[in-house]
């Protein structure tokens, strides 16, 4: 459940949105008291139905920023696979 004041929920509705199409609930407060409460409607975007339920049941925490580009770049450098699976194969042909 995420808390947040009007003034801030309007300067960023499109955070907000994005959190409760998640999944969670974002409690509106006026004045640090609760009047109103942002929820997905059931249908309205698919999503994975297994993460949505650990999400609600709270084993899963959705991540709130984007990964840095080089986590979903792929490695730079000498593929090894070709190298370890020679090595491998030798050595079953030894016997070892």
């Amino acid at each position: 459940m995420t808390k947040v004041g009007v003034a801030r929920l309007k300067a960023q509705l499109s955070r907000y949105l994005d959190i409760a199409k998640r999944g969670q609930e974002v409690i509106i407060t006026d004045r640090g008291r609760p009047v109103a409460k942002l929820v997905s409607l059931d249908g309205t975007e698919r999503t994975d139905a297994r993460r949505a339920r650990l999400i609600r049941a709270g084993v899963l925490i959705p991540g709130s920023q984007r990964l840095p580009r080089h986590f979903t770049k792929p490695l730079r450098g000498p593929r090894v696979g070709d190298a370890v699976l020679r090595a491998l194969l030798e050595e079953r042909e030894e016997g070892r």
